[in-house]
């Protein structure tokens, strides 16, 4: 043994990876070969027990220089590694708590409040800051000198890892940016992805992670098929409203006024309390509202119901017209397209783009009537067919088409997963124990099968003639 490598004992090496240090194929040699130096004399067939690497799974040599037993590598890789009881590690376990203070620090940030940054709250939440990217960026070095850098079981070789290195690299682009006094708002927002290192941490995240990256080449033929769902349901309605919801009441063609009256608007609109247009219907169309339908005009509580020829005469014989006012709403006689669409020209059937827009808003089951009266206004009462065909077949036929997508698929990611699970438990815990193969239960069936290996590996401690007076 050399004096820059340090032992490893033989009780971590045969927990951490149990039954693989007999299974090694000629490639695995040529790695050993290769690790202990093409000059040594080795004889694979007899001395292969002394050159077994403590780790089989990991790569011999990482940074063309630092091998398994190297102090600094033979340091990291039990950080890492599960121990026999397949329990989390001191170091995950710090990891995670490091994690959730993240979030905490995160959710407490207030930026507006103290932009220089000068209170005591704001500094104490920035020597937290820079404590946890040391910490993410110490963790980010451990694995990979333990692991590697690249390569299929090295550090990059994980889409999690991966995450990881491009969160510190970001902070270290703002650490480094942040002394040239630089905005870095865009970069600061990479910060709420630190709280995604506890997926890979927790199982049951990383199942539901998991589900929702299997579940979208499924999701994508079933969005596929909405789309021409909707393709269809806008072309339908281009062709039939394209340019009605713009309707609205205007003046008559020859409406003059008198001097010192005061012209009224272009075309009617309701009362400011009220934001529905009144959409009218044209005399090609068979809608449900015409001109003849816009209600009187109301001043101060009051129903107006002078006219203005009325309204001159009293002014000519001097009058005066005592809680009475002109109803100017009775010239809104003339229906004609116009420029605007309802809720600020959101609501409309003019394109395609538009009309996806209003069929996603009718599927949601949200504000949906109110634009079905629109167009039964001014098209025709039966347009409700329609709407009630996009609902029945979007929101209720698309939407839990989906759900039975990610059902069936959840089904499969958990069995896969859980199978995962049970390959790591068999790696970890000894095929002679209890708890080797057994199904995960509830609390109590975990703590007794916890009570039954104890007293198991206590009875196996014990010499053989204290076993045979126990048993006499």
């Amino acid at each position: 043994m050399t004096s820059e490598e340090c032992p490893v004992p033989l009780g971590s090496i045969s927990s951490a990876v149990p039954g693989q240090s007999e299974e090694y194929g000629s490639a695995q040699a040529d790695d050993i070969i290769e690790e202990v130096g093409a000059g040594d004399d080795v004889s694979i067939g007899s001395d292969l027990s002394t050159l077994v690497v403590p780790f089989p799974e990991l790569a011999p040599v990482v940074f063309f220089c630092l091998k398994q037993t190297t102090c600094p590598r033979s340091w990291c890789i039990p950080a890492l590694l599960l121990n026999p009881s397949c329990a989390p590690t001191w170091f995950e376990r710090i990891s995670i708590m490091v994690i959730l203070l993240n979030c905490v620090t995160l959710g407490m940030y207030q930026p507006c409040e103290n932009i220089d940054c000068t209170s005591d709250r704001c500094q104490i939440l920035q020597a937290f800051d820079a404590f946890i990217y040391i910490f993410f960026a110490l963790e980010m070095v451990i694995k990979m000198v333990a692991l590697g850098i690249f390569g299929r079981r090295c550090y990059l070789g994980d889409t999690w890892n991966r995450l990881d290195f491009f969160i510190v690299m970001a902070g270290m682009v703002e650490y480094s940016l942040d002394l040239q006094n630089i905005n870095l708002s865009a970069i600061r927002t990479v910060r709420v992805l630190r709280p995604l290192k506890a997926i890979n941490r927790v199982p049951s995240m990383r199942i539901l992670v998991n589900l929702l990256l299997d579940t979208l080449p499924m999701l994508g033929n079933v969005l596929l098929l909405c789309f021409f769902v909707f393709f269809i349901f806008g072309i339908i309605g281009v062709q039939l409203w394209a340019g009605l919801l713009r309707n609205r009441c205007y003046l008559e063609e020859n409406f003059t006024l008198s001097s010192g009256m005061a012209l009224p608007p272009p075309y009617y609109q309701p009362e400011e309390d009220d934001e529905r247009p009144f959409i009218c219907s044209l005399a090609s169309d068979n809608g449900i509202m015409s001109c003849s339908d816009v209600p009187a005009r109301r001043e101060g509580g009051r129903t107006c119901c002078l006219d203005k020829e009325d309204a001159l005469h009293r002014q000519a014989l001097g009058l005066k017209a005592m809680g009475l006012c002109i109803n100017w709403n009775q010239y809104y006689t003339r229906c004609h397209t116009g420029n605007s669409n309802p809720h600020k020209g959101a609501i409309n059937f003019d394109n395609i783009v538009y009309a996806w827009i209003v069929i996603f808003q009718v599927i949601t089951l949200e504000g949906w009537v109110e634009i079905m009266y629109y167009v039964m206004d001014a098209h025709s009462f039966y347009n409700f067919i329609y709407f009630i065909l996009l609902i029945i077949i979007g929101s209720f036929f698309m939407i839990n088409l989906c759900l039975v997508v990610i059902a069936t698929q959840f089904s499969e990611t958990k069995q896969r997963e859980h199978q995962l699970m049970q390959e790591q438990r068999a790696q970890c815990l000894s095929s002679s124990t209890l708890a080797s193969m057994a199904e995960p239960g509830d609390c109590y069936e975990e703590i007794f099968q916890l009570i039954c290996h104890t007293g198991q590996d206590l009875w196996e401690t014990l010499p053989p003639r204290k076993k045979m007076r126990r048993i006499l």
